[in-house]
């Protein structure tokens, strides 16, 4: 296959349905192991960088800060939440403040906020 150029490529882009770039879009991400939001905030003129900022935060981190009384319940709740043993959570516990989660969306995070909460861990989103 022949190498395209750029002003190929951007009219071959124009052709796209949004549909159709939107998958084209997701295909790159999953290749290249990138992010849109990573070359949008490396744009022209650092212009994405103020716009990503103006956006609401879609990626949140859950801070385990302390177990509180019910280390146990906290432990199980950990294990429920991650892929992590049972040895594995009860050091996260220990270590407290570790995080939970990282990267997760605020529907995810919350929710997790909330059992680690109920169980009796203080919990704190980033």
């Amino acid at each position: 296959m022949a190498k395209l150029t750029q002003d190929e490529l951007i009219e071959a882009f124009k052709e796209l349905t949004i549909i159709e770039l939107s998958e084209f879009v997701k295909k790159f991400e999953e290749v290249f192991e990138v992010t849109a939001a990573a070359v949008a905030v490396a744009g022209p003129a650092g212009g994405g960088a103020e716009a990503a900022a103006e956006e609401e935060k879609d990626s949140f981190d859950v801070i385990l800060e302390a177990a509180g009384d019910k280390k146990i319940a906290v432990i199980k709740e950990v294990r429920g939440l991650t892929s992590l043993g049972l040895k594995e959570a009860k050091d996260l516990v220990d270590g407290a403040p570790k995080a939970v989660l990282e990267g997760a969306n605020k529907e995810a995070a919350e929710k997790a906020k909330e059992v680690l909460e109920a169980a009796g861990a203080t919990v704190t989103l980033k």
